[in-house]
Protein backbone atom coordinates (compact mmCIF):
# COMPACT_ATOMS: atom_id res chain seq x y z
CA UNK A 1 0.00 0.00 0.00
CA UNK A 2 1.49 3.72 -0.58
CA UNK A 3 2.47 5.45 2.16
CA UNK A 4 -1.21 7.58 1.71
CA UNK A 5 -3.27 4.74 2.25
CA UNK A 6 -1.29 3.30 4.82
CA UNK A 7 -1.85 6.45 7.27
CA UNK A 8 -5.60 6.27 5.89
CA UNK A 9 -5.36 2.89 7.11
CA UNK A 10 -4.23 3.63 10.64
CA UNK A 11 -6.30 6.53 11.19
CA UNK A 12 -9.61 4.39 10.30
CA UNK A 13 -8.03 1.42 12.83
CA UNK A 14 -8.15 4.24 15.46
CA UNK A 15 -11.74 5.34 14.69
CA UNK A 16 -12.87 1.84 14.55
CA UNK A 17 -10.86 -0.19 16.90
CA UNK A 18 -11.00 2.62 20.03
CA UNK A 19 -14.40 4.20 19.56
CA UNK A 20 -13.07 8.00 19.50
CA UNK A 21 -14.16 10.54 16.70
CA UNK A 22 -12.77 9.85 13.06
CA UNK A 23 -11.47 13.63 13.76
CA UNK A 24 -9.38 13.01 16.62
CA UNK A 25 -8.21 9.83 15.05
CA UNK A 26 -6.75 12.18 12.40
CA UNK A 27 -5.83 14.65 14.73
CA UNK A 28 -3.90 11.78 15.93
CA UNK A 29 -2.28 10.36 13.06
CA UNK A 30 -1.47 13.90 12.05
CA UNK A 31 0.59 14.59 15.29
CA UNK A 32 2.26 11.41 14.69
CA UNK A 33 3.37 12.75 11.49
CA UNK A 34 4.62 15.64 12.62
CA UNK A 35 6.96 14.06 15.16
CA UNK A 36 7.98 11.98 12.53
CA UNK A 37 6.29 8.59 13.84
CA UNK A 38 6.03 7.55 10.25
CA UNK A 39 9.78 8.73 8.51
CA UNK A 40 10.24 4.77 8.39
CA UNK A 41 7.04 4.04 7.18
CA UNK A 42 7.68 6.26 3.96
CA UNK A 43 11.27 4.98 3.75
CA UNK A 44 10.36 1.27 3.72
CA UNK A 45 7.63 -0.26 1.93
CA UNK A 46 7.80 -3.10 4.33
CA UNK A 47 6.69 -1.68 7.05
CA UNK A 48 3.18 -0.42 5.06
CA UNK A 49 1.04 -3.27 5.88
CA UNK A 50 -2.00 -3.95 8.13
CA UNK A 51 -0.22 -6.03 10.74
CA UNK A 52 1.82 -3.11 11.27
CA UNK A 53 -0.88 -0.23 10.86
CA UNK A 54 -2.78 -1.99 13.71
CA UNK A 55 0.64 -2.42 16.44
CA UNK A 56 1.42 1.36 15.28
CA UNK A 57 -3.08 2.50 15.73
CA UNK A 58 -2.40 0.96 19.27
CA UNK A 59 0.54 2.47 19.67
CA UNK A 60 -0.74 6.19 18.84
CA UNK A 61 -4.24 5.27 20.76
CA UNK A 62 -2.15 4.68 24.22
CA UNK A 63 0.49 7.56 23.36
CA UNK A 64 -2.37 9.97 23.08
CA UNK A 65 -4.67 8.39 25.44
CA UNK A 66 -3.81 10.69 28.59
CA UNK A 67 -5.58 13.41 27.29
CA UNK A 68 -8.78 11.17 25.31
CA UNK A 69 -9.26 9.69 29.26
CA UNK A 70 -9.87 12.63 30.34
CA UNK A 71 -12.67 13.10 28.71
CA UNK A 72 -15.08 10.88 30.48
CA UNK A 73 -13.95 11.90 33.78
CA UNK A 74 -14.74 15.68 32.77
CA UNK A 75 -18.74 14.48 31.14
CA UNK A 76 -18.91 12.14 34.71
CA UNK A 77 -18.28 15.36 36.85
CA UNK A 78 -21.03 17.17 34.59
CA UNK A 79 -23.35 14.77 35.99
CA UNK A 80 -25.58 15.53 39.20
CA UNK A 81 -24.38 14.29 42.22
CA UNK A 82 -27.00 11.93 44.36
CA UNK A 83 -28.54 14.03 46.98
CA UNK A 84 -26.25 12.52 50.24
CA UNK A 85 -29.25 13.52 52.65
CA UNK A 86 -31.96 11.16 50.91
CA UNK A 87 -32.97 8.25 52.94
CA UNK A 88 -34.12 4.78 51.43
CA UNK A 89 -37.88 4.77 51.80
CA UNK A 90 -38.24 2.17 54.82
CA UNK A 91 -40.33 -1.05 54.37
CA UNK A 92 -43.40 -1.70 56.76
CA UNK A 93 -43.59 -4.28 59.17
CA UNK A 94 -44.00 -7.51 58.25
CA UNK A 95 -46.91 -9.21 59.79
CA UNK A 96 -47.53 -12.94 60.57
CA UNK A 97 -50.47 -14.69 60.01
CA UNK A 98 -50.23 -17.08 62.69
CA UNK A 99 -50.52 -14.24 65.66
CA UNK A 100 -47.78 -13.08 68.46
CA UNK A 101 -44.94 -15.72 68.50
CA UNK A 102 -44.84 -17.52 72.18
CA UNK A 103 -42.40 -18.00 74.29
CA UNK A 104 -40.20 -20.95 73.81
CA UNK A 105 -39.32 -22.95 77.16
Amino acid sequence: MTYEEYLDEVTTLIFEKYDIPENEAVKIVMAAQDKEFFVRHDKSAKLRNIDQAHKDAKTLFEAAGVKLAAKPAANAAAKPAANPAAKPAAKPPVKSAKGPAKPSK
